[in-house]
């Protein structure tokens, strides 16, 4: 078996001048970036997802939060990927909450954390 790369030997020549390692640094940059925004669209999706399952507008919780955002194609995207509840997974609030901080969403975690309240006080009767 042959372990050589051919790849790792035109990254290595890259690297070895200036311009090819900005080149090599603007390509891990965008990687990162485009990871990131994977990551940021599950994490859209486990909140409309979470929406859903909890009988809830998700637009509409959104709006509360950041009123100055017309639209937003990413949640709307998101919306496309649910499922009816009876057929999705169980989100707990916590790890709604959790994901939600993770992404620096405090404003949309606060109108979620109200609206945990005021479902689990109407439960409560």
């Amino acid at each position: 078996m042959n372990d050589y790369d051919e790849n790792r030997d035109v990254d290595y020549e890259r690297y070895d001048s200036a311009a090819g390692r900005r080149e090599i640094e603007k390509e891990t940059q965008e990687k990162i970036v485009q990871a990131y925004r994977q990551e940021e669209d599950m994490m859209i999706l486990v909140y409309a997802q979470w929406c859903i399952n909890n009988d809830l507008d998700p637009v509409e919780l959104y709006t509360q939060a950041y009123p100055e955002q017309v639209a937003n194609e990413r949640l709307a995207r998101g919306l496309e990927l649910t499922v009816p509840k009876e057929e999705a997974g169980d989100i707990t609030d916590d790890t709604l909450l959790g994901v939600l901080t993770m992404f620096g969403n405090e404003d949309l975690g606060m109108v979620v954390a109200e609206a945990i309240e005021l479902r689990d006080r109407k439960q409560r009767g």
